[in-house]
């Protein structure tokens, strides 16, 4: 007998009583006020490019939510999946400054994770999970607790789809299953083969919760609206209705927005920290853009968020009011104001915490990035104005939508959707 309540992380999950898919659509600008041109999947259903979630913006839940800061990849994918803040599972960025161990980490290794995760949860509790990633970077946290060699989960990447084994990711000849070739890391293919995989593990194994997290290469070479960026949200379209058809909840979010980062130009408008600090005639510190993981040919590990490691002597209110004053910095908190104001995790963030705003994005020095990829004008994430994102349900929920965090879709998809689904 299932049980009717899963608890993970003090919050209460109902078992589900169909199939629940939620969707993290990596950079997905949202529409609305303040939004950058008007939001992908806006402007994709204006252009007649996505007629399912046209429907379900007029019969089901169609709205917005706030990310966790930083607006990065890997500290709002663990928040959806834990239902909590960084705060609590402790990933608060896709790198990060070890300084007790005087080294600088990728924060991949799922013994970084702090809490169990949802998906563990009911798959512990006897529920089938699958779980799909763009990058490999994520798929190893995501899969912390997953019990694959009972045979009632399976974990894998696109990235290494055509490596998936058994006994490490609960599925083998994932490739031919899908009928795609293993796609490029910068590609719209990447996230494409997570969504057409996902609709075959509907179609054979029809697991109770399927996670699915695409990659935002596509949004940060184009605008919403582009003709790309509509023809990938119109990919996208196809696949989720084909999961609606096959009567899952859909529950859909994203870990961040996107921005424009350029001036009229083209060229990223750049706001170098270690040259500001110098300035303030500091010596002794390490700048930390925890937007960089392996994969930064996109975005230069340009974001809208750095934290900064000062000596124990180093006057902190100074250097805030040195780099407050810069032009394209819109705030400047110390370590226990932003873990208050953000919900972060304080022995794994710096001394200072800077924020970049709408139209900027901050890096260490010039010398320091490697911008000859950055082949179309920079679009990047990390700060507050990319906080906003999508929050979409194929069904109408049971309670106001105001106000919500991403992290909240599973409770909304598990707790308040169900109703209208039997």
């Amino acid at each position: 007998m299932k049980e009717e309540l899963i608890s993970v992380n003090g919050r209460d999950y109902a078992w589900p009583k169909n199939p629940i898919v939620v969707v993290c659509v990596d950079g997905s600008e949202p529409g609305g006020a303040g939004s950058d041109n008007g939001g992908y999947i806006e402007r994709a259903i204006e252009a007649g490019e996505m007629p399912f979630l046209a429907s379900v913006r007029e019969r089901g839940t169609f709205g917005y939510a706030d990310c966790v800061v930083p607006s990065f990849t890997n500290p709002n994918n663990l928040s959806i999946v834990t239902g909590r803040p960084p705060a609590v599972h402790g990933i608060c960025g896709n790198f990060y400054y070890d300084s007790h161990n005087d080294t600088e980490v990728m924060m991949n290794d799922p013994a970084l994770l702090r809490a169990p995760t949802i998906l563990a949860g009911f798959n512990q509790a006897g529920a089938t999970v699958a779980v799909i990633t763009a990058k490999d970077k994520l798929r190893r946290l995501l899969g912390v607790g997953l019990d694959i060699k009972a045979g009632s989960a399976i974990c894998f990447s696109s990235e290494h789809a055509d490596e998936a084994t058994l006994t490490e990711h609960g599925i083998e000849g994932v490739v031919d299953r899908v009928g795609m070739p293993v796609p490029d890391v910068y590609s719209a293919e990447l996230s494409e083969f997570v969504f057409a995989a996902g609709v075959v593990l509907m179609k054979s194994l029809r697991p109770d919760i399927m996670y699915l997290s695409t990659t935002d290469y596509i949004q940060h070479k184009h605008a919403p609206g582009a003709p790309v960026a509509n023809a990938f949200y119109a990919m996208m379209d196809r696949y989720l209705a084909q999961l609606d058809d096959m009567g899952a909840t859909i529950a859909l979010t994203a870990d961040h927005g996107m921005r424009a980062k350029h001036n009229a130009a083209g060229e990223p408008n750049v706001i170098y920290l270690e040259p500001l600090l110098q300035r303030a005639r500091l010596s002794d510190f390490r700048v930390i853009l925890p937007i960089t993981d392996p994969y930064v040919v996109h975005h230069g590990a340009l974001g809208g968020y750095a934290t900064v490691y000062l000596a124990p002597e180093a006057d902190r209110s100074s250097v805030v009011g040195a780099l407050a004053g810069e032009a394209g910095v819109e705030t400047v908190l110390t370590r226990e104001d932003a873990c208050a104001a953000f919900d972060l995790p304080a022995d794994r963030v710096g001394d200072l915490v800077v924020i970049s705003t709408r139209d900027y994005v901050l890096g260490s020095a010039p010398e320091k990035h490697d911008l000859s990829g950055l082949k179309d004008p920079l679009r990047s994430h990390g700060g507050l104005s990319e906080q906003r994102v999508p929050f979409i349900v194929n069904r109408r929920v049971d309670i106001e939508t105001e106000d919500c965090r991403n992290f909240d879709i599973f409770s909304h998809a598990l707790n308040h959707a169900q109703e209208m689904s039997s």
